[in-house]
């Protein structure tokens, strides 16, 4: 449960980052609030995260995730599509993946039941 806590942290943060942009400097109220509203949600669930994820893993996941998520949204949106951005795209999901695939949770370290 934990690592879908943090994909939807991760996929919040996409949401968020597009508000900071949309709100203007918080000049703009609707966007400001939707801003606030995901950052919360974001980084609740990326608190209830790590408590079976370790934190270097389940950070570098998060930020992972709303960094490549967030070039996603914005090349479809518009924003100019590169060889080299595609290449370092690529390098970023696979090193989220790897950290995936390399990860034990805490609570499997623990031989705990979450």
């Amino acid at each position: 449960m934990a690592w879908i806590y943090l994909l939807i942290a991760g996929l919040t943060e996409i949401i968020w980052a597009f508000g900071l942009k949309y709100s203007y400097g918080f000049t703009e109220a609707v966007p400001s609030i939707i801003t606030v509203l995901f950052m919360v949600i974001s980084f609740y669930l990326f608190s209830k995260s790590i408590t079976a994820i370790p934190i270097g893993t389940a950070y570098a996941v998060f930020t992972g995730i709303g960094a490549a998520g967030t070039v996603i949204a914005g090349i479809f949106l518009g924003e100019t599509l590169s060889f080299l951005k595609v290449v370092f795209l690529i390098v970023l999901l696979s090193g989220i993946i790897g950290l995936k695939m390399t990860t034990t949770d805490v609570s499997e370290e623990k031989g705990e039941k979450l």
